[in-house]
């Protein structure tokens, strides 16, 4: 796995290690950790190792087959605050960052509840306001929530099995896809905003997923706050969980933050995320996310539901939906989820927080996430 470069780094097996070298291979910037000491996390450990999960396929699996059948690179469990397992693999360890992919949305949603209480914008005005220049465009009417929500107007193809799909030629941007790149490609995340004209439903028109809408959202708080997005989940969330590491995000030709799918962080600092969450916002004595924010997100009325129903992905998630850029399965369980197998699971009724970080041979296997969900699942409900 030696040769790994921006032309395979997407490929199996070679994404085990790329995965966790991002920073040598992309254009980043880091989002520093605080220069106080690191919230503590309790040790409890215990084995799980005598769990077992029911698959997909209606096959028994132990715990630890069921680790490595989906790719895990480190499985971390909160229960009541405290880590009682944790586990790394293929050369992983506590301090390594591993690519988050749309993990990162959920650090923006949490974000715009932060800037929005603060009265520095409103989350249903358009997003035209801030960034004129997507007037002419297929996100002429969005607004703040809608772009949040995924239910904005905006045509998009996000179908990540289709080499040719949008997702991927917007990634080309930030280099990820060099195969994709010409002289006529667009050559910042606004460029290739502004050239997407066409839209695909009325806003609001349905639930349909599309990494360029968290973007667009970057580009509103950064225009929004005359401030960087990085320095901003920097001050406001990345200090406040105090974390143990840097995090680390890839960044177009302007230095604006791929915040679709580009943030690296490493097991730990997500489960403090995941934990303040849990807590209605609320991570070392400090209100961090106005709880406000978490409840509406995790008590949304039924037209999420029945958008999110009608959607590829409503077969997926049973009875839930998407808000905020999180995952809403039930109003005590949420999650944050990227392709390739990356996870945040989080269970108010059993306390617990588990992340699971993974190197899925393919970004969107879904048998592979199936099972992901039904181990997370489990583990959540037998610890």
């Amino acid at each position: 796995m030696n040769d790994m470069n921006k032309d395979n780094w997407l490929s199996a097996p070679i994404n085990k290690k790329s995965f966790q070298n991002v920073e040598s291979l992309f254009d980043t910037t880091r989002i520093k950790r605080s220069s106080e000491d690191p919230s503590e996390i309790p040790l409890n450990l215990q084995s799980i190792d005598s769990i077992e999960i029911q698959n997909i396929e209606g096959q028994t699996q132990s715990f630890n087959e069921m680790i490595a059948s989906t790719h895990t690179d480190s499985f971390l469990v909160l229960k009541d605050g405290q880590i009682i397992f944790e586990e790394y693999f293929n050369e992983m360890n506590p301090g390594s960052l591993h690519l988050m992919n749309s993990i990162t949305k959920s650090f923006i949603g949490m974000l715009v509840g932060i800037l929005s209480d603060k009265g520095i914008f409103h989350i249903n005005e358009k997003v035209t306001k801030y960034v004129p220049e997507l007037n002419d465009t297929g996100f002429s009417e969005t607004t703040i929530q809608s772009a949040l929500d995924m239910s904005s107007a905006v045509k998009f193809e996000e179908d990540y099995d289709e080499p040719l799909c949008d997702f991927w030629k917007e990634a080309a941007v930030v280099g990820w896809r060099p195969d994709l790149e010409d002289d006529n490609s667009p050559k910042t995340l606004l460029d290739f905003a502004v050239s997407l004209k066409e839209k695909e439903q009325e806003e609001i028109g349905g639930y349909h997923y599309r990494s360029v809408l968290t973007n667009v959202i970057a580009m509103v708080i950064e225009r929004a706050t005359d401030e960087r997005v990085q320095d901003l989940l920097e001050k406001h969330i990345w200090h406040k969980l105090k974390t143990e590491q840097d995090a680390v995000i890839v960044v177009d030709k302007t230095g604006l933050p791929f915040v679709g799918a580009g943030m690296n962080a490493c097991t730990r600092d997500l489960a403090r995320f995941g934990q303040m969450i849990l807590n209605d916002g609320f991570y070392e004595e400090e209100q961090i996310v106005p709880k406000e924010w978490i409840d509406s997100t995790r008590m949304a009325d039924d037209s999420y539901r029945e958008r999110f129903a009608k959607s590829d992905h409503g077969a997926m998630l049973p009875g839930g939906y998407y808000k905020n850029q999180m995952w809403v399965a039930n109003s005590d369980e949420m999650m944050c989820i990227g392709i390739y197998g990356q996870t945040i699971h989080i269970n108010r009724n059993t306390g617990t927080v588990i992340v699971k970080f993974s190197s899925f041979p393919e970004p969107a296997d879904e048998i592979m996430f199936a099972n992901s969900f039904m181990l997370l699942a489990t583990v959540s409900n037998s610890v």
